[in-house]
């Protein structure tokens, strides 16, 4: 009988995440083999955005470099992990059932939202991947609806990532400064989300962008932040939360990661 697997928050960072010997990095290294081996993946990823929710489909996904200005070797990185169209049909009929209408991109490759986090954690990619998309303009609340859906994959042996970024915000990075120490404004929001989950306070995370501090400040845009909301709500309503990695880089770019149990 397969294993239920928690549910994962990863902030992907930077594209240059998957191959630097970072703090983040490090951990997604040890992450994958601190884990249940899972028979696929689903992750929700940032840069996967559609008005409703979509699947990828392919049975084989390409490698997508959806990303400018970054060393040549990036761009030649390749994983190539098998999809499981079977699994995103499977997906697309819970999000159905729920009432959430879903459809399957038969052609849709993997975004470095999805292959990043993966590279480090499985590097082998022999693990089937469906990635799943956020819709950026949509509510925290949406996204949790859409967790919620995915939820029973647990129990089928799927880990359910969300892949995003704790605090997001490239306009105000101190770019020449990797090691700059964080900011105080960064600190608050991460502290008021750190404190919220910690609490399970739902009203309070649904409503992050009116209770929590700095929080237009940390997500201009809410793309990156809804996959969090994803694997919360694919936790189910009693999880628990474990903070399982805290670090920054240019001076705001939260890196945080959880598991939801």
């Amino acid at each position: 009988m397969p294993i239920c697997l928690p549910s994962l928050f990863l902030s992907h960072g930077s594209p240059m995440l998957a191959v630097e010997d970072s703090p983040a990095g490090q951990f997604l290294d040890a992450l994958g083999e601190q884990l249940p081996w899972p028979k696929a993946i689903v992750v929700a990823s940032a840069h996967f955005v559609a008005d409703r929710p979509m699947l990828g489909g392919h049975v084989q996904p390409h490698t997508v470099h959806d990303f400018g200005g970054f060393p040549e070797p990036l761009y030649q990185i390749r994983y190539p992990a098998p999809g499981h169209p079977d699994l995103a049909r499977e997906a697309m009929q819970r999000l159905a059932d729920a009432g959430l209408s879903a459809k399957v991109r038969e052609n849709h490759g993997l975004d470095h939202g999805v292959w990043v986090p993966l590279r480090r954690m499985y590097p082998d990619a022999d693990i089937p991947v469906v990635p799943l998309s956020v819709n950026p303009t949509g509510t925290a609340a949406q996204h949790y609806a859409v967790g919620q859906a995915l939820a029973p994959l647990r129990d089928e042996g799927v880990l359910v990532i969300g892949s995003g970024g704790f605090v997001h915000n490239l306009g105000d990075l101190d770019w020449a400064h990797k090691d700059a120490p964080l900011a105080p404004w960064a600190a608050e929001f991460g502290d008021w989300m750190h404190a919220a989950l910690a609490a399970r306070d739902l009203p309070a995370l649904l409503d992050w962008q009116q209770r929590a501090p700095h929080a237009r400040h940390a997500h201009p845009t809410v793309e990156h932040l809804m996959p969090l909301f994803v694997a919360l709500g694919a936790a189910g309503d009693t999880a628990t939360v474990r903070t399982l990695h805290r670090s920054h880089e240019f001076g705001s770019l939260a890196l945080d990661a959880f598991a939801f149990d």
